[in-house]
């Protein structure tokens, strides 16, 4: 695992500890998940530099880049209607002493819309095993070590969140997130 994918997965391992109630027993499954869906319109299109101009509902606009593996570009027209959806998920889990924990990696894929407009979805999922090292009720924060052996404290806005997690727990850490997006003509 990189350097900066250890670092992301730490903060990973933060967000979940502070965001969840921790595990009453172990083993037990705690997750949360968040999908965050906005239309938009384009206004503009730069067929030359591959920019697309995109105005929201409250009239915003921003142009964008839509790179070589958007294959479909030249079917896209001013006043088409762009939907993306975003969807990110934690799911972690305090292991069983003496568990084998999953192995830590990371996959990524691209699937392309085959609708009658471009469109498709990017996602990516992190998966890594850390244990906590220490815990400080005071400030709150906690302590961990990924399975390289790069260590990174972190403040939990909670402290409630760390009631029932210990010195030596490992904590195994799923991160998702998806990127859809599709296009449906203007009217």
């Amino acid at each position: 695992m990189t350097r900066q994918a250890t670092v992301f997965m730490a903060l990973v391992a933060v967000f979940a500890l502070a965001l969840f109630a921790p595990a009453a027993s172990a083993q037990q499954t705690k997750s949360q998940a968040e999908v965050v869906t906005e239309t938009f319109t384009i206004v503009a299109i730069d067929q030359t530099n591959r920019m697309v101009t995109l105005k929201d509902k409250d009239g915003y606009t921003d142009s964008i880049y839509a790179g070589p593996e958007v294959k479909r570009f030249t079917e896209l027209k001013v006043g088409d209607k762009v939907t993306v959806r975003y969807y990110e998920s934690v799911v972690y889990q305090i292991q069983k002493p003496g568990a084998t924990p999953a192995p830590s990696g990371e996959q990524a894929g691209i699937v392309r819309g085959k609708g009658p407009k471009p469109g498709g979805t990017i996602s990516r999922q992190v998966t890594a095993t850390v244990t906590v090292t220490a815990i400080d009720m005071k400030v709150p924060s906690v302590t961990i070590k990924m399975d390289d052996g790069s260590v990174s404290s972190f403040k939990v806005e909670d402290k409630k969140n760390l009631e029932g997690v210990k010195v030596g727990d490992r904590v195994q850490i799923t991160y998702t997130e998806a990127l859809a997006i599709s296009v449906a003509p203007g009217k």
